[in-house]
């Protein structure tokens, strides 16, 4: 990275090409040459930022972008990005026209949605769209009961294409409880059974996410959605713990900041809003000029953890909402300007996504989505 790059910013979010290439391979080869792979960027591509992500996996060859929104979508398109777009979440009846202008295929999930698109003027187009169905995890999609009655109106609507059929996991995160997983995987094959009986050939069939991908290869039908894995991050624990020596996945993200202000204190002093923290040694006090506005959680104040020069040191005081204190006392030769390590490695020193999940006692995809949109990504 050219250091130009960073020159007049207090915090910034840097995306490793190397680390992203290396996820796109493990996940390449565990699908196979037969199966298509679709970069999930949902949520500013899970922290690393939409357009960009998304550049850098559409240079490396994914065959298709997973996002919730048509917004997202619009977005990659006016970006220039060309390959398939599925939007995975619901859109409002008034941006179907939108989908179909840009080439985006939708995700039909309820006999609402699917009855509206007859209300379409589509004028010559036609709407792409991808049937969810609810195997058990009962949030979006149709039941496999409903199936019949979803054919009878997709037949009735000419400029619909049935271009793809898909479910979603709920449980699929444990390879040491794979009963429900199988049994989601056997109901979408008795949809996907029902839509091949009644004439449709051809359309692509898709189940697995990241942990579905990784734990069940009989779940990987024609495409997977990859989405937190390409960032080189684990869906669970559990999975990391079974296949953490097979799958050598590297962390893309990194976020740093720079020392604002340092400060000498007395023992005694009281830090922060409502002095929760009692110093118990004179003590330097760094401020960084990041807090929870940027995504540094409230919830690690008085616990969390920032890395100078190699070492560890400690959030003290309440996290407010542009600003941290650490303690800084044991750290030699600081200085104002000084590069600060929120998340990624400092020498031989690391602080994680998924550590600063465990101390604020949630999960790691909390952590990088929640990562303010308006911080610069650069691309390393």
């Amino acid at each position: 990275m050219k250091e130009n790059q960073k020159h007049n910013l207090r915090t910034w979010i840097e995306i490793n090409q190397q680390s992203l290439k290396n996820n796109y391979s493990i996940f390449r080869r565990l699908i196979g040459p037969k199966c298509l792979l679709m970069s999930v960027v949902k949520s500013n591509a899970y922290g690393n930022s939409l357009i960009d992500f998304s550049r850098a996996t559409e240079s490396l060859g994914v065959d298709w972008f997973g996002v919730d929104s048509i917004v997202e979508a619009e977005s990659l398109r006016k970006a220039g990005l060309k390959k398939p777009i599925l939007v995975l979440g619901y859109t409002l009846e008034n941006k179907i026209e939108t989908a179909f202008k840009n080439n985006i295929s939708l995700t039909i999930s309820d006999f609402s949605t699917l009855e509206n698109l007859k209300n379409i003027k589509i004028r010559g187009h036609k709407l792409k769209i991808h049937i969810k169905i609810d195997t058990g995890m009962h949030r979006q999609g149709f039941f496999v009961s409903e199936i019949p009655a979803v054919i009878k109106i997709i037949k009735s609507h000419p400029t619909i294409i049935l271009e793809g059929v898909y479910t979603h996991f709920s449980s699929a995160k444990n390879p040491a409880f794979p009963s429900i997983t199988f049994n989601q995987i056997e109901q979408f094959k008795k949809a996907i059974g029902l839509f091949e009986s009644a004439g449709f050939r051809g359309f692509i069939k898709h189940a697995a996410a990241t942990s579905g991908t990784i734990i069940f290869p009989q779940s990987h039908f024609d495409l997977v959605r990859i989405g937190i894995g390409l960032c080189g991050l684990w869906p669970s624990k559990e999975t990391k713990e079974a296949f953490k020596r097979e799958v050598k996945l590297e962390p893309v993200l990194s976020w740093k900041t720079i020392v604002g202000q340092i400060k000498s204190l007395p023992k005694g002093s009281k830090v922060g809003y409502d002095l929760t923290e009692t110093l118990n040694r004179p003590s330097r006090v760094a401020v960084l000029p990041i807090g929870y506005w940027h995504g540094f959680p409230r919830s690690l104040s008085g616990i969390g953890k920032a890395l100078i020069k190699g070492s560890e040191v400690k959030v003290i005081g309440r996290v407010s909402m542009d600003m941290v204190s650490v303690d800084v006392t044991d750290v030699k030769n600081i200085k104002v300007g000084d590069e600060v390590i929120l998340i990624g490695k400092s020498e031989k020193s690391e602080i994680s996504i998924d550590d600063l999940a465990y101390l604020s006692d949630t999960i790691n995809y909390e952590i990088t989505t929640r990562l303010n949109p308006l911080i610069k990504r650069i691309v390393v």
